[in-house]
């Protein structure tokens, strides 16, 4: 769904901004929370854990995880969780990120 404007009871909604809290140590290196992130927010990273594995890191600014609790539901090992850090009202900048975002000059979302 493509937005043009600012819908009109913008002001009774808000848009929840997630902290994304990670457990190294305890992470496998599944991948599975990269993969499931709706806003790509996370990426495998260099560095091992002690385990051997490489645990996610953030790629994006905070304010791109909207605190879905996907990676935190799908993580077999329970290394990963969300935090309602805050919740921003909805402004005509976060339609038009949305917007371009889903649309197919984003690169973030071009096939892997």
């Amino acid at each position: 769904m493509k937005f043009w404007r600012l819908p009109l009871d913008s002001e009774v909604h808000s848009i929840p901004v997630g902290r994304v809290q990670i457990i190294e140590n305890r992470c496998k290196g599944c991948g599975f929370c990269i993969e499931f992130c709706p806003n790509a927010c996370l990426k495998e990273s260099k560095r091992f854990n002690a385990k051997g594995y490489h645990p996610p890191e953030l790629i994006f600014q905070a304010e791109d995880c909207v605190n879905c609790g996907l990676c935190s539901l799908i993580c077999p090992e329970f290394a990963i969780f969300t935090e309602l850090q805050e919740a921003k009202k909805i402004t005509e900048d976060d339609i038009r990120k949305v917007t371009t975002r889903y649309s197919r000059k984003d690169k973030r979302f071009a096939k892997r």
